[in-house]
């Protein structure tokens, strides 16, 4: 697990309405009823690191790293999650995937509403059906000299993805949905692959980064792009298979 401990959260933009970092894999956005063990989160680092009350916006999962946004007022926030549900945040996310993936192409493939806890699932609560829609475009490709399953090599793609909707699970589930599963991914992906890479690579997360998103300021008016940066394990896997000037 990559979650911060002791050491600060990176900033990654800051002023008077908005807060972004870089979220380490491992680490909540806020308290869940699927992981009531944990004791830190993002809502309360930020807060506790800047010295003022901040908003959620929107969401990584646990496992994915990146760029997380929070207002500092909650008409701020209000604001932002508007443009967030209505795709005005453009938002590009980087993954390794199981396979060689076509160059490009369009996931649109309908998700069903995840259930958040057990206890819904009891209830008898069900959640539809709704449109999701993801694109991606493959960077470069690695086969490696190890046998997994039936095949006598293994083969991953670094592709680029954007979402064009923004449902739970949802980059991880169409990657899933086209038997290009994301490495790490314990939920939706291939255990001999994610053994693969922590036996091989010393990798025991999810290989799901959100490197940037970009909007139109709530206040300003101007373009805002945030970037974040790559953790150690990514980059010593950009090392590994030779993609260190791979732009993305």
């Amino acid at each position: 697990m990559d979650k911060t401990e002791t050491h600060p959260l990176e900033i990654l933009y800051q002023d008077a309405y908005l807060v972004a970092i870089n979220k380490p894999s491992g680490l909540l956005v806020h308290k869940s009823p699927i992981d009531k063990h944990e004791t830190e989160f993002a809502l309360q680092l930020v807060r506790d690191q800047i010295g003022e009350y901040v908003y959620p916006i929107h969401r990584l999962d646990k496992p994915t790293s990146g760029v997380l946004l929070f207002a500092l007022n909650a008409q701020v926030a209000k604001t932002m999650s508007l443009l967030f549900r209505s795709s005005q945040v453009h938002k590009e996310y980087m993954a390794v995937v199981r396979g060689f993936t076509e160059d490009a192409s369009l996931i649109d493939h309908p998700l069903k509403q995840m259930l958040d806890t057990k206890e819904q699932k009891k209830q008898g609560i069900t959640k539809e059906v709704q449109e999701a829609q993801t694109a991606y475009e493959r960077l470069a490709t690695v086969e490696l000299p190890f046998p997994v399953s039936r095949y006598p090599v293994a083969r991953y793609s670094l592709v680029k993805l954007f979402p064009k909707t923004g449902r739970k699970h949802q980059l991880r589930r169409h990657m899933k949905h086209i038997f290009h599963p994301i490495i790490g991914d314990t939920k939706h992906g291939r255990g001999e692959h994610n053994t693969l890479f922590r036996e091989k690579y010393v990798c025991h997360r999810l290989l799901l980064h959100s490197n940037r998103i970009s909007f139109i300021h709530p206040v300003h008016q101007e373009k805002i792009v945030i970037e974040a940066t790559l953790d150690d394990t990514w980059q010593r896997i950009f090392k590994e298979f030779g993609w260190e000037q791979v732009e993305y």
